[in-house]
């Protein structure tokens, strides 16, 4: 996936046509005379540095400027390309859902008529305040009237039914070494904190966070009627709950590894080797009396939850689970929830300093719940059908660059070269929005209730899914909405995905040159087709399947290299002290190398690189270069920060720019970085893999 979920992640307008990557050049006229014309946009100069020396701190020459000029607002706890574009794309769905807000004669079951009720409610404000909580309270019923450990294995699967993520996760996806089928699986997660770390470490952020977070869920507690010690005392019974989840979960690193979290198995085996859980009968109370083969990503973990299950006093159950519904609810409750939510999760871990406005909330939740209905209804209105072709071609010329590469790769064997070009020639391409939109027709929304709109949607999403397992593999549906600012490739598909969303400045700009768009759009499709070949896109052979396909020696060259890429970034240090993690990050960072190698290769063979004209004083490499800095430009808080650095397998904006530059013989180059410069790594340190 291309980009930091700042999040997940991520919307915008889409540009209605653009003109072919090789033909820019407006009328004739030369590209020199349109950028003194100001015609030509992509870069602006004025966002530019200049008193920093592009040999010592690209990021900071191409966007120091911009850097200066842009603070972040206060709702926000990143403020960048991204972040700025969707904003433009906010304006286009608000005016979407707005409009079908106030049809009030919308056909019943048409996606105008669900994003419209769904928004309504959702604005509702008054509606929302008057009903409290009360759209929860008869689930914390439910909780409350638990007697027995068969209560509580009921409650664990209803709750599982509706999307209320307690004790583990349960969801059906492609069989990794089948990638034809969709089985059932079972993954560690029903924590609170977002990763296991804050809840094991002893730094000093950890130890904070652990005691808000405490302090968080006992408000919460007290906004549901609880006195204050008994919300504390509660608050501590979640924390230790958790805590021991957590010890028993992998690292976000050790979750990298695909194969270990590949053990497929009978619901026999599973309830063999994890006696004291009672799997038949979860399986039987979630619906699935038959589940099939079941894969258990993380088998330790399970194996904790058997004992917790048992050994954890029933009262201590029902504080977790009441925990779990409001935590799960906060967001869609009256404002004391919704405030004491942001307070925690918005302000003190990443640092904004007010909510967005309601409507860009409320926007949001009818995206997640309802994505391609609205999007169907965002590309009538942004992006026409011969768009597709377009940026197609744009990715099949990034995809023959790729090949050429592998073909000229002086580390990797005849054998394993056939078998990376293979796989290369059967990746599918998907551009803008999909060829069968997603049917909501059985999620029914009304005009009722705000939380109850979420609930339904979560419900049918969750059934959507376990509906799956056992079934062949959609091979036409989306990971993405078509409004997504972002990208992703998807090593069980084998296939790279670009929502109409991204489609447009600064990553395609129909009025730009081809060093900008190359620089950009075609960097970030060249990311993606990296990640078919990453440390964990590599493991996957050309049918998605987790295959391994390399000889020894090429797999141990290989390795070799990213440990490389690995050590470079684990020696960045963003913030105090705080590195990189350089382990966590391995893909995206392969992903940036082998994008701008890729795209640069490609733009090499474009008029415009080879005539090497001057436009408003630079170059076309260096055009380039300052294209792929643009993108990653933002400015973000502490905060956010300090939790991207342990949660997020992308690396912040600078070192994207700075990390893979510094291993490109071409930017050396463009910018005559020597040797010894920061911009230039050391000959024993430079990272080439593709």
């Amino acid at each position: 996936m291309l980009k930091n979920k700042g999040t997940i992640i991520i919307l915008l307008i889409i540009t209605i046509s653009f003109l072919s990557l090789c033909d820019l050049s407006a009328g004739g006229r030369k590209k020199s005379e349109i950028a003194r014309s100001g015609e030509v946009k992509g870069f602006d100069r004025s966002n530019m540095d200049t008193t920093v020396s592009p040999a010592v701190n690209f990021y900071e020459y191409a966007n120091g400027n911009w850097l200066k000029n842009n603070p972040i607002p206060d709702e926000y706890s990143i403020w960048g390309t991204f972040n700025q574009l969707a904003e433009e794309n906010y304006k286009i769905l608000k005016k979407i859902l707005e409009k079908a807000a106030k049809d009030k004669n919308a056909e019943r079951g048409s996606n105008e008529q669900k994003i419209g009720d769904f928004y309504f409610t959702g604005m509702d404000s008054t509606q929302i305040e008057k009903d409290g909580y009360n759209p929860i309270k008869p689930e914390l019923k439910k909780i409350a009237a638990i007697k027995s450990r068969q209560d509580l294995y009921k409650e664990i699967a209803e709750l599982h039914k509706k999307g209320t993520p307690a004790l583990f996760n349960f969801f059906g996806n492609a069989d990794a070494k089948n990638s034809d089928m969709e089985i059932a699986q079972l993954a560690q997660g029903g924590l609170g904190l977002p990763d296991r770390d804050y809840y094991t470490h002893e730094d000093a952020r950890s130890n904070d966070v652990r005691t808000k977070y405490v302090e968080h869920v006992a408000k919460m507690f007290i906004l549901i009627g609880q006195d204050k010690e008994l919300a504390e005392k509660n608050a501590n019974i979640v924390m230790n709950i958790e805590t021991r989840l957590a010890k028993a979960s992998l690292t976000r690193v050790e979750r990298r590894d695909p194969n270990k979290n590949y053990n497929k198995m009978t619901l026999a085996h599973l309830s063999e080797i994890d006696p004291g859980f009672e799997w038949k009968n979860y399986f039987k109370l979630v619906g699935m009396t038959n589940p099939g083969d079941i894969n258990v990503g993380q088998p330790d973990f399970f194996k904790e939850v058997a004992v917790m299950i048992n050994d954890v006093p029933l009262a201590d159950w029902k504080v977790y689970l009441t925990w779990k519904v409001v935590d799960d609810a906060a967001a869609y409750l009256s404002s004391p929830f919704e405030n004491e939510n942001f307070e925690f999760n918005g302000k003190f871990m990443s640092g904004a300093k007010v909510m967005p406005e309601r409507w860009k909330r409320v926007m949001q939740s009818v995206n997640r719940s309802l994505g391609e209905a609205l999007g169907q209804l965002y590309v009538h209105e942004t992006f026409p059908p011969e768009a597709k072709e377009r940026a197609h071609k744009i990715v099949m010329n990034l995809l023959e660059a790729m090949g050429e590469r592998i073909k000229a790769l002086e580390w990797m064997s005849e054998t394993t070269k056939k078998m990376a070009l293979k796989k290369l020639a059967s990746f599918t391409v998907k551009i803008g929005y999909p060829d069968k939109w997603r049917d909501y027709s059985k999620l029914n929304i009304k005009r009722d209730s705000y939380a109850a709109n979420m609930m339904r949607a979560s419900e049918f999403a969750v059934h959507r899914n376990l509906s799956k397992i056992g079934k062949p593999v959609d091979k036409t549906e989306w990971g993405m909405t078509p409004q997504t600012v972002n990208a992703y490739y998807s090593p069980s598909k084998n296939e790279i995905v670009f929502p109409a969303g991204i489609l447009q400045p600064p990553f395609f700009n129909q009025q730009a040159d081809d060093a900008i768009n190359y620089g950009a759009m075609g960097a970030v499709i060249g990311h993606e087709i990296s990640h078919g070949f990453d440390d964990q896109g590599r493991q996957f052979d050309a049918q998605g399947n987790l295959k391994d396909w390399w000889t020894k020696e090429d797999a141990d060259k290989f390795k070799e290299r990213a440990q490389k890429i690995i050590d470079q970034f684990n020696s960045f240090v963003p913030i105090d002290s705080m590195h990189i993690n350089g382990s966590l990050t391995t893909g995206e960072n392969i992903g940036d190398l082998g994008g701008l190698n890729v795209a640069f290769t490609a733009f090499k063979k474009t008029d415009e690189y080879k005539n090497n004209e001057i436009v408003d004083g630079f170059t076309p490499a260096q055009r380039f270069f300052l294209a792929w800095a643009q993108v990653w430009r933002n400015n973000i808080r502490p905060q956010a920060l300090m939790l991207r650095l342990k949660t997020d397998p992308h690396s912040p904006g600078e070192y994207r720019v700075n990390g893979p530059l510094s291993n490109m013989p071409e930017f050396w180059k463009a910018f005559n970085v020597k040797e010894g410069d920061p911009m230039r790594n050391p000959p024993d340190k430079v990272v080439k893999i593709w």
